[in-house]
Formats: C-alpha cells, structure tokens, sequence
C-alpha cells in the first residue's frame, strides 16, 4: 500500500510503499525493521556476553525464548488494553473466526513495547534460572541490547504512519493521509481526554523522537557497562534511561493505550523510573557503606566469571614440570619431582555460589 508522509516546514516528501512482495511472501517494512534491530541487538549481545561472565552457549536459550515471549507479551499486552478494537464477534461463524485471526496479525501493527518487555523477560529469566546462568549480569546486557533493538525498529512505525503525537509547530512536524485521517475519525475521542487537535496541522513524529533516544542510551550504556558498580545496574540504568523519554513522550501520542482517562504506558514508565533509581541509590549507598571488597562483587570477577570469560579457561592453573623433564630449549630443568594441576576447587553453578548475588 503506498504511504505519504510530509515535513512540510522541512520541504520534504516522501512517498513508499510499506511492504514488498518476494514471489508468494508479503513482506512488511515494519516486520523487517524490528527483525533488523533484533538482530543488531543479538550481535551486540553475543559480543559481550562473555566481558560479564554469561555463556552464549547457554544465553541463546534465554534470547529465542525471550524473543517468542516478547512477541507474544507484546501482542497480547495491546489486544487486552484494545480490546474495543480486537473483541470476538460472536454474531456468526465467519465473523468470530475474522476477528479472531486478527489478533494474531501482528504485521499489520498492534505491538506494544513495555508488553514486549514483560514477555521477553518473564521467558528469559526462567529460561536463565533453569540453566543457572547469572540473571542480573544477563539482565545488564539485555537492556542495552534493548535500546539498540528499539532505536532500529521504531522507524517500522515510520513505514506504517504510526506512533505520532499531537499537534505541533517545531520545524519536524509531520502529516499524511494516514494521519489526517485517523486524527478526524479520533477527534471526539481525544477531546474526551483533554487532547485537542486539528487533523489538518502537522504532528510530533514520537516515533522519531524515541528513536534517538534509544540510540543515544544505547551508546551510552554500552560505553558504561564496564565502568558498572554491580551486576544488573546498567538493567536499572536502562528501566530509568527509557522510562523518562516515554514518561514525555507517550503525553504526545493520540494513539495511547488507555485505562480511563489515563495512559497505561506512562503511568508504568513513571513507577519503573522512579523504582529503578531508589534502587540503584540504595545498592550504591550499601556497597559504600560496607567494608567488605567483596560485597556486591561482579559475578566475572569470580572464579566462576572468570572460567567463562576466558572461554573455559582457568588463566591460575598451573602445571608444574616434574624432575628431569626438559623444556623446549633442550636445558634440563630442576623442579618438583611430581607433575601437579592446581586449581582452586571444583566449577559451581553461575551466579549461585555467591551470597553477594
């Protein structure tokens, strides 16, 4: 379907169509944007994921998991709070099974991200808990991959002229046929809720605004992850970080779920920033106070950690030559008459040998 979308004050254009056809498959822009950033998200992880003691062996698992829960999370999380839109009609049987498939057609839009999230990480982290992988080290890379994944796959909602806001006058505002006429058919609604607007005047691209964001926090807690005072602060980082941006941004949105007269999305983004700052406030403030260099320590900088971030690799086992054994100059070498492995005690399971954890 051909789609236009003008800045008018920008002078620009731009006519596209939202989908391609590949022989029998009909191919949504949208679709391929969120599974690009995905992957983007999945290469970063992959890279990183030994730098804080996870096996990718191990951690693959928890992403295909993640990733069919974040489907589904996301799709149900919007059915539910749209279900004006997505209810069954039980007024025969063609029209019941019409608006049942419909709930599945996740392709044609009707993703919501926090129930994505939801999904993803209630799959993932029983995933991790099962195969006894340190959940809050994972947590940290996931919440950057996060940000990446969702700075890429807000332009799908570019190709399918979604995701915008109110009116505004700032030189990027937006307008389509699209938006003209989804803001007519809404007006009425939106005045209810106090949002007043004129169909025919440029709106906030919140799906660019968001875009940047992510990108920009993605930078910046990949730059920190190193610097990170314990393992699931930079996740903490990342609730924070976009919860603020959405906290903004979802007020301009006249596509917002509701409950009522408030907006889901924002009222959870509030509570998550303001809970995931009191929370790493409190972890730094305890790990200030104690005087044990071992509290709250990193779950690589054990032994364990330290095993999987060296790929399998214990660097302080030592082996030791025994008496007469020569090296490879041919010199003879005097030691220990036995030949030793030392090691410091047997591998225990990632992320539960550690009450700091």
């Amino acid at each position: 379907m051909e789609k236009i979308v003008q800045f008018p004050k920008l002078g620009l254009e731009f006519h596209f169509n939202n989908a391609i056809d590949i022989g029998p498959f009909h191919i949504t822009y949208y679709g391929l944007l969120i599974a690009l950033g995905l992957i983007l998200a999945m290469i970063y992880a992959f890279r990183v994921f030994r730098q804080v003691g996870i096996d990718p062996d191990k951690a693959i698992d928890c992403i295909l998991g993640g990733i069919v829960g974040g489907i589904v999370g996301a799709r149900l999380y919007f059915v539910i709070f749209s279900w004006d839109n997505y209810g069954l009609d039980f007024s025969n049987w063609g029209a019941f099974w019409n608006s049942f498939l419909r709930i599945f057609k996740t392709w044609e839009g009707g993703l919501a991200i926090y129930g994505g999230l939801i999904g993803a990480l209630l799959v993932g982290v029983l995933i991790a808990k099962h195969r006894k992988i340190c959940i809050p080290a994972l947590l940290d890379v996931v919440g950057v991959g996060f940000l990446l994944g969702q700075g890429i796959g807000r332009w799908g909602n570019f190709f399918n002229v979604e995701a915008f806001g109110s009116n505004t006058t700032l030189p990027w505002g937006m307008t389509s046929p699209d938006i003209v006429n989804y803001l007519t058919y809404k007006q009425s609604d939106l005045a209810a809720i106090g949002v007043n607007v004129d169909p025919n005047m440029p709106v906030h691209p919140c799906f660019l605004y968001e875009s940047l964001w992510c990108l920009v926090g993605f930078i910046l807690l990949a730059l920190y992850m190193k610097r990170r005072k314990f393992d699931g602060e930079v996740f903490l980082m990342y609730l924070a970080f976009y919860g603020a941006e959405r906290a903004v941004v979802e007020g301009l949105r006249t596509d917002s779920l509701m409950i009522g007269s408030l907006r889901i999305s924002q009222m959870l983004a509030v509570v998550l920033v303001v809970a995931s700052v009191a929370i790493i406030i409190i972890i730094r403030c305890k790990i200030k106070g104690n005087h044990d260099e071992n509290y709250m320590e990193l779950f690589v900088l054990t032994e364990a950690g330290q095993k999987i971030a060296n790929g399998g690799k214990k660097k302080n086992s030592i082996t030791k030559l025994s008496q007469g054994q020569k090296d490879i100059s041919g010199e003879t070498v005097t030691t220990s008459s036995d030949t030793q492995n030392i090691t410091e005690g047997p591998q225990e399971d990632e992320c539960n040998d550690s009450e700091n954890h």
